[in-house]
């Protein structure tokens, strides 16, 4: 029984045990809003049936004559998985090519009754076909699934194996200082042991000249590296490698560069929650506290926020387990040394 349905039999009892409790059925039904023809109703479904009989009946009846024919609807659902990245209308265009005549509605129709009414559902389907029949993927498939895959990315669904695999990085506004101007923070955060560094800079023409060294400051400390590095769209880190100063330093380095989804700054969530942690837990008290007169002040308080942050509070992440961020980077760097050595052998 579904929580929706139990709350509706909790309030049809109710109006029951009330009139029972106050013994009189008109003032029961005006307390809770009903008419006295309901009370009788639900009266009379719960002398013949019991509870059960108070749940409201489906007047939904599904109707076969309305429905495609069998060959026709075994004919959506093929489709579906040897094309899951179609939709509905797509599949009804490419359907009719083939002298099949179906609407977008009924494709709609049969996806609903066979679980494919979504892209994720359709290539759940294509996986368990091609794992119960050993078939070969087609290029459309390996296509849909790499789509997919790139989805995942995209919306936040990030795989992290161990230190170094995937940081993230993201500009963040501080606010305005008196006699200093207006103050940004570069952060970069390590989405394995959420190891994190922060730099207040000023905004300039030429930004992304001077975050490029966030990627490897952080986990050079431990002599590791970094594989992939994720960032917003912003033109502080996307440009021509040729022009653009951080993107030359990705590419010399060899760090792969995936950026989030436009207008979805959830996409770098650990970067974004870090951020909301740094704001409530440092500067809104350290603005309170004291009146900064230039970046590098500001910088040397940030530092001892940032020690203790990697080395004396707790997390309580997936992957940190209530350990500190530095210990959860220590602790991954076995993973990290297992893989050069592989690759390197």
């Amino acid at each position: 029984m579904s929580s929706v349905q139990q709350n509706v039999i909790k309030h049809k009892v109710g109006l029951l045990n009330l009139a029972a409790e106050l013994g009189n059925v008109s003032r029961a039904c005006k307390v809770m809003g009903l008419s006295r023809d309901t009370f009788y109703r639900y009266q009379s479904a719960m002398e013949s049936g019991g509870i059960e009989a108070l749940i409201d009946a489906n007047r939904r009846k599904p109707n076969p004559k309305n429905r495609v024919e069998e060959a026709t609807e075994m004919a959506v659902a093929a489709f579906a998985i040897e094309q899951p990245v179609f939709g509905q209308v797509r599949v009804s265009n490419e359907l009719r090519k083939r002298g099949i005549f179906v609407s977008p509605s009924g494709v709609r129709c049969v996806w609903l009754r066979r679980d494919l009414e979504s892209f994720k559902k359709r290539l759940l389907a294509l996986e368990r076909h091609i794992t119960e029949t050993g078939g070969v993927l087609t290029e459309a498939q390996v296509s849909a699934l790499e789509k997919k895959q790139g989805d995942d990315l995209a919306h936040g669904e990030i795989e992290t194996a161990h230190p170094g695999y995937l940081g993230s990085q993201d500009t963040f506004y501080v606010g305005t200082i008196k006699g200093v101007g207006r103050i940004y923070q570069q952060t970069f955060v390590d989405t394995y042991s959420k190891w994190a560094a922060a730099k207040p800079i000023r905004p300039r023409p030429r930004l992304q000249a001077r975050i490029y060294s966030m990627t490897e400051c952080c986990l050079s400390e431990q002599s590791m590296g970094l594989i992939r590095v994720l960032t917003d769209r912003g033109t502080e880190y996307c440009g021509k490698p040729e022009t653009h100063d951080y993107q030359l330093y990705l590419a010399i380095n060899d760090i792969e560069h995936s950026k989030t989804k436009a207008n979805h700054p959830q996409t770098n969530g650990i970067c974004e929650r870090f951020h909301k942690t740094i704001l409530q837990e440092f500067y809104q008290i350290a603005f309170r506290r004291k009146i900064y007169r230039s970046i590098e002040e500001l910088q040397i308080d940030l530092d001892e926020w940032l020690h203790t942050y990697n080395h004396d509070r707790t997390h309580q992440g997936k992957m940190c387990c209530r350990r500190t961020p530095i210990q959860t980077l220590i602790d991954g760097k076995e993973v990290w040394n297992d893989k050069i050595t592989a690759l390197n052998s």
